[in-house]
């Protein structure tokens, strides 16, 4: 069969164009989004096979519903033409490869979870199991890195954006923030637990405000700036909670510039704990796509924290994930904005954001001096 229909998400994601042949591959896919149903028309077997071709004539008059299973088999490859192949952006690279499937389905299992225990907490039920969170939440970790994962995120970033997945986000970047640090096991399992419940308080938010596409109202930013407050209120009916966690929760919007909220806090007056949940919080949300604009690339991210002023942010913290982040892109070919392609040939410490780039000609260009230019997309 072929999709008779064009497939959208809910978000607006175009899934498979009219004409697109519906494969398992394919069909494993709409299940991860939640889609249930799609408009088909029959495709005779052809002599040779085909690929995601669209008949000449339609093969019947009206298209039919077809539900489909929820079974999920490996990821459907990207087939392109060998003079395009480099630029293939980043993440759908990683979205070919088999483990980006694994990931996919373990990291739903995640969501499912954390969505039951912060509803039974929101509801002042605390008989939820924080090992079982704990355990589900170190399984994505298995046998991979902290930039590994860092990219596996910003490869299944389109799927869900509420605040359960954003909070299962957050807490794998903080805890790969602290297997930077070498953090103790013990301390890993706290750091990823608060990520985990820091936003809590916003399901105490009408979805209209937390999903709303334009400019809050006074009133509205006054509600959002409530849940730290509200979410610190919920976790301390839980007994035995790390008092880490409750600080996270209460005080990951602060700045240690005092420009943050609910409280103003400088820079000493905040947990450290608070301080990493706080890094890996505006670091996700960067990332994600918004009605304004698409999701921001490594550089893009670094670059903003920059500019927004790293002294908002514990220094022994974000120079380390910063620093991090951009090593790990030394080699790797990038789009400018001005559309031109070059490698990443050398970082530069003083300038994360800026690192040296050699074009396919030989041609060196310090981006460092060239403020106009700046890396928008990762190959």
């Amino acid at each position: 069969m072929v999709v008779a229909k064009e497939i959208v998400t809910k978000h607006g994601q175009t899934i498979a164009k009219t004409g697109t042949v519906l494969t398992d591959t394919l069909i494993a896919r709409l299940s991860f989004y939640r889609i249930d149903s799609v408009y088909v028309e029959d495709l005779p077997k052809p002599e040779e096979p085909l690929q995601d071709a669209v008949p000449a004539e339609p093969l019947v008059e009206e298209a039919v519903t077809v539900e489909l299973p929820k079974k999920e088999p490996p990821a459907e490859p990207v087939i392109v033409a060998p003079s395009v192949k480099d630029t293939i952006a980043y993440s759908q690279k990683l979205k070919n490869k088999p483990e980006f499937l694994d990931f996919q389905v373990a990291y739903s299992k995640n969501i499912a979870l954390l969505t039951r225990v912060l509803n039974q907490i929101y509801k002042g039920d605390s008989s939820f199991s924080t090992d079982e969170l704990l355990h589900e939440a170190e399984s994505l970790f298995q046998g991979k890195t902290t930039l590994e994962i860092l990219d596996l995120l910003h490869a299944i970033r389109a799927v869900d954006d509420s605040v359960y997945a954003h909070s299962l986000n957050v807490a794998l970047v903080a805890r790969g923030i602290g297997r930077w640090l070498k953090f103790s096991k013990e301390d890993l399992n706290i750091l990823t637990l608060a990520g985990l419940l820091h936003d809590v308080g916003k399901l105490s938010i009408p979805e209209e405000i937390l999903n709303k596409q334009g400019k809050l109202t006074d009133e509205e930013f006054d509600m959002i700036r409530q849940h730290p407050l509200t979410g610190n209120r919920l976790l301390k009916n839980i007994p035995g909670l790390d008092h880490r966690i409750l600080a996270a929760t209460l005080q990951h919007h602060e700045r240690g510039d005092g420009s943050g909220y609910p409280r103003q806090l400088q820079q000493d007056e905040i947990d450290d704990f608070a301080s990493i949940i706080a890094i890996a919080d505006v670091y996700d949300a960067m990332t994600a796509a918004r009605t304004y604009r698409a999701p921001l690339c490594a550089f893009q991210v670094i670059e903003s924290f920059e500019q927004d002023g790293i002294k908002k942010y514990n220094p022994k913290y974000i120079l380390l994930f910063l620093d991090r982040i951009a090593s790990s892109y030394q080699n790797s070919r990038v789009v400018l904005s001005d559309g031109s392609r070059c490698r990443i040939i050398y970082i530069n410490h003083r300038k994360l954001s800026r690192p040296m780039v050699q074009f396919d000609d030989g041609t060196v260009l310090d981006l460092a001096a060239k403020p106009e230019l700046h890396i928008t997309s990762i190959l």
